[in-house]
């Protein structure tokens, strides 16, 4: 499972722009783009700057699991081990 987040429908109408958002989570631009085109996981710094950009919403509204399609297909890769008889 990764972590995935809501905060660019919320940041329409709220932030004139991206860089308007990340001057407020207090991250770079470049750290906004690669996430929401899914080149970088959440980390813990995004979320602390997503608190602070939407102190209204609760963490789940900001965040929430999905499944992780690389773990899913390690998982589905590795081979059944037999029971022995």
């Amino acid at each position: 499972m990764i972590v995935k987040t809501r905060i660019f429908e919320l940041a329409d109408g709220n932030y004139r722009n991206l860089s308007e958002l990340a001057e407020t989570m207090g991250i770079s631009v470049s750290q906004i783009y690669r996430v929401r085109e899914g080149k970088r996981r959440i980390n813990q710094k995004f979320i602390v700057g997503a608190l602070k950009a939407f102190p209204n919403h609760k963490m789940d509204e900001l965040f929430y699991l999905a499944p992780d399609s690389e773990g899913e297909q390690l998982l589905k890769e590795e081979p059944e081990k037999e029971g022995s008889s």
